[in-house]
């Protein structure tokens, strides 16, 4: 039987030797929305079973930050598309992968630099420049993830510019390669072997190559469904307009049972809702909009489900007072700098760990963390607003370290990351915060602190899967110990006390008890005493840190 040709070789008819800015604008538009529509499908390739499972998220939302000023662009040069590109990338950058996305753009960005049109080998040299920069931007680059489809697409670009290809055959390889690569991880990262998925990371890349390609081909030229909304048009002096009003910014928490994200997302647009973010799952969104009518989609939030951390900012009156109170705004600022020497500020998610972080006097907290990373500009945003030219970051998420180390190369403050992973961790280290010793004492002092703790996670299990030595059923209860699946089962006490056994407990003197959003102050305070009975050497404390996802938050000393 005659070997059937692949449905990608027989749309290669046309020959393209040169873009510009324009073409490169359209592929970038229909790459992000390519992603954007399978963003599900990359968020399910979740190796650990916790539900943290959003890579597909933060990649796009990396990539509509991206696309948010040159979606109406007329602009001809591809250095000038791709350098804005690149930077609203890194600012709109979330999570781990988002920033490696982010790098490989700016990457892109650099190799096509003072070009205004760009051919084949333009190409290839900047996929070398995009592969160098994603390597750059982890301390220890693992291979099996993103970094190796990033790394063997600029290697087919490469071999592809040397045959002599034009720029259709080099993304017609590139992508081939992407997806050889994507199918390859797994051989080279075991966890991704056991588990049964790809990296999720790298297939967000290939999907990111794969739509380029079909807009390369033509297939996406007319559907309306895969052009990526414009986020936030601008006027010629930048600020952002809602349908050439101003309007209000809208953002809040809403927390329900069964939230449909691409639904509610589509209503809040339908209501003429602007530069919108849903972001979350189906218990917890973060929600973000710019719309006319902040009441209707206030309104309309009631209606699914409990609102919170609600913000409405009118940008009309921000943009009309800017200037007048800039200067103030700015002796104020340096008024409390003086006053305050050193900031610091933590990502947090829950009402009571807010609390628990005011209380130890952090300076500004940034809501984030499960499923919902904040991006770079939220976090440079925070430290342009600190109180003080020295400022200590507290990520406290292993997804949001990546994102915090970006923010120091985009301000003129001095700013150090504490590589906090976890909210006990980021606890640890604000208790070693001295007001009376310098900045790099602090940030030393505090770095080592987070070995003082270890922290066990106890969440529902959301896919079924074998790791190591820990079979988990979808549904069962898992205890998590420093980022490490420990325990796995169906009744709860015995998962924490499992968990608590596999953090040799016993070898220490205190254990704090957060309990989520889902748990009742009765519930927690009987797993205290549980606790106790068991080990009744231990000073136990019980908190209401209000955490999504995760019912208990364990901290030991």
């Amino acid at each position: 039987m005659q070997e059937q040709t692949p449905r990608t070789l027989r749309h290669r008819t046309r020959r393209i030797s040169v873009f510009d800015g324009q073409d490169l604008k359209n592929a970038i538009l229909a790459g992000a929305a390519w992603l954007e529509e399978n963003k599900e499908t990359i968020n399910a390739l979740n190796v650990f079973p916790v539900p943290d499972g959003d890579t597909g998220s933060n990649m796009s939302a990396t990539l509509k930050s991206a696309i948010r000023t040159i979606a109406t662009s007329e602009e001809t040069s591809a250095a000038a598309i791709a350098a804005r590109v690149a930077h609203d990338a890194l600012l709109g950058a979330r999570g781990n992968s988002g920033v490696i996305l982010s790098q490989t753009l700016r990457g892109l960005a650099q190799g096509l630099d003072k070009k205004t049109t760009f051919t084949a080998p333009d190409l290839a040299q900047a996929f070398q420049e995009a592969s160098r920069l994603a390597y750059r931007a982890v301390l220890k680059p693992v291979e099996g993830t993103i970094l190796t489809v990033v790394r063997e697409t600029a290697e087919a670009a490469q071999r592809s510019a040397q045959q002599g290809d034009d720029l259709v055959s080099l993304l017609h390889e590139v992508v081939i390669a992407a997806r050889l690569a994507v199918a390859r991880t797994p051989e080279l990262l075991p966890t991704l072997k056991q588990a049964g998925v790809v990296d999720s990371g790298g297939q967000g890349f290939y999907l990111f190559l794969e739509g380029i390609w079909r807009y390369i081909r033509g297939e996406n030229a007319t559907d309306e469904a895969s052009t990526p909304q414009p986020i936030a048009p601008q006027t010629k002096k930048g600020r952002v307009t809602v349908e050439e009003e101003f309007g209000y910014e809208v953002v809040f928490l809403l927390k329900g049972k069964d939230l449909n994200v691409e639904q509610i997302r589509q209503a809040i647009i339908d209501m003429g809702g602007v530069s919108t973010v849903v972001a979350g799952d189906d218990t917890l969104l973060k929600v973000h909009t710019h719309t006319l009518t902040p009441g209707k989609i206030l309104d309309y939030g009631v209606s699914l489900g409990s609102l919170s951390d609600i913000n409405i900012e009118n940008l009309q009156e921000q943009s009309l007072s800017y200037a007048a109170e800039s200067a103030q705004e700015h002796a104020e600022t340096t008024k409390e700098q003086e006053a305050l020497p050193i900031a610091t500020i933590a990502v947090v998610a829950g009402g009571g760990f807010e609390k628990v972080f005011q209380g130890l006097g952090v300076s500004s907290i940034v809501s984030g963390g499960q499923t919902m990373n904040p991006s770079i500009e939220e976090l440079l945003e925070a430290v342009e607003k600190a109180p003080s030219r020295q400022v200590i970051l507290l990520p406290n998420n292993s997804n949001v370290v990546l994102s915090a180390q970006q923010v120091s190369s985009l301000t003129e403050k001095d700013v150090y990351v504490v590589p906090s992973k976890t909210l006990p961790q980021g606890i640890a280290a604000l208790i070693a915060f001295n007001f009376d010793a310098d900045f790099a004492t602090n940030c030393s002092t505090m770095t080592a602190a987070l070995q003082s703790v270890q922290t066990a996670e106890i969440t529902t299990a959301v896919r079924t899967v074998q790791l190591g030595t820990v079979n988990v059923r979808e549904g069962d209860f898992i205890g998590v110990i420093n980022g490490h699946l420990a325990v796995a089962g169906q009744d709860l006490q015995q998962v924490m006390t499992d968990t608590l056994l596999r953090m040799q407990i016993d070898a220490y003197e205190l254990v704090t008890i957060y309990y989520g959003a889902s748990v009742s102050e009765e519930d927690a305070a009987e797993i205290s005493k549980s606790l106790k009975e068991q080990h009744p050497h231990l000073e136990v404390e019980v908190v209401s840190g209000g955490q999504p996802y995760y019912a208990y938050i364990l901290s030991a000393e």
